[in-house]
């Protein structure tokens, strides 16, 4: 964390001021594109935004990467253990952990509510022991605590233009878009993972079941009704999208850029993957660097000039 960002973000204690450059280190190493987006903020915003992905990051860590020999039960039994610890520490304003020190000033200052957090915790769990999920509605549930409660955590720290209740919805929609579009695009790599993040009933009114996907991971090649799934599945990513959009201009100035940009090459992802006429099993879908790059710049542009005319909040 610079010094810079620290003091726009009035962070003064020393404590403090080493939990949230660990929690940037962090963002730095393993996070690079999300860490890169986090530039186009102001330095005020930079270190809670580090500290929530800091936490989610260990936790996505501690059940995606678990240590060599660790059983499902023996991960379940550790992340409920660091949940009632975490929810604890919350409470009482502090922890001795350097990384949920951040995260918890973070929420003080941002009034982001427990159950956010709960949430999150539940979905992780349902990592452990949920390989695919039977409808949409089974499937939301676990969205919601994976990527929505995302979404509405960093809507204070974003800030906004009209109610946050108002603008809620649409941060909430846009994490789930985002998410919905990693579950596309990972279709191989969940697979291999023993998952599957689509809804079955909606795979089988199209004739596709695990059997049929798995053969798709082998050959990466894609047959007629799978693509029919996926083209299917990405029109109704689309309309998460869509319910989205409306809450870029519901954002402060200033954050609008970024979010906008997020939106624009997430999005992206699904022209790649339909482009490539569904066939996510032959290669990742990326959007091409150059895109990357101008998208980057432009917004980067209209963020600097989004602070000059809020000079208060930079």
């Amino acid at each position: 964390m610079t010094r810079r960002e620290l003091d726009a973000a009035g962070i003064t204690r020393s404590e403090l001021r080493q939990a949230y450059a660990r929690c940037r280190e962090l963002n730095a190493r393993h996070g690079r594109t999300y860490f890169l987006a986090t530039r186009m903020l102001t330095p005020a915003q930079r270190p809670a935004v580090h500290a929530l992905y800091g936490f989610a990051r260990r936790l996505d860590d501690l059940v995606d990467e678990p240590e060599p020999g660790a059983t499902p039960d023996a991960i379940a039994s550790t992340l409920l253990d660091v949940e009632d610890e975490f929810l604890k520490e919350l409470a009482a304003g502090h922890s001795d952990d350097p990384l949920r020190t951040a995260v918890i000033d973070t929420a003080t200052r941002y009034a982001i509510p427990e159950p956010y957090f709960r949430a999150f915790f539940a979905s992780m769990r349902m990592d452990l022991t949920v390989t695919g999920y039977p409808t949409r509605a089974a499937l939301d549930e676990y969205v919601h605590g994976s990527a929505e409660v995302i979404g509405l955590q960093v809507l204070p720290i974003l800030g906004t233009v009209v109610p946050r209740a108002e603008a809620a919805p649409r941060a909430a929609a846009l994490g789930k878009a985002f998410q919905l579009t990693n579950f596309l695009r990972d279709v191989a790599e969940d697979l291999g993972r023993g998952r599957v993040y689509l809804p079955a009933d909606e795979l089988a009114a199209a004739g596709v079941d695990h059997d049929r996907l798995a053969w798709c991971v082998r050959t990466r090649r894609i047959d007629p009704p799978v693509r029919r799934a996926l083209a299917d599945q990405v029109a109704a990513t689309r309309r998460v999208y869509a319910e989205a959009h409306p809450g870029i201009a519901m954002l402060h100035p200033v954050s609008r850029p970024c979010v906008a940009t997020a939106y624009v090459l997430y999005g992206g992802i699904l022209d790649r993957i339909e482009a490539a006429g569904f066939n996510v099993f032959a290669g990742r879908a990326r959007v091409p660097r150059h895109r990357r790059l101008v998208a980057a710049c432009d917004a980067l542009v209209r963020a600097q000039w989004a602070r000059r005319r809020h000079p208060a909040v930079t």
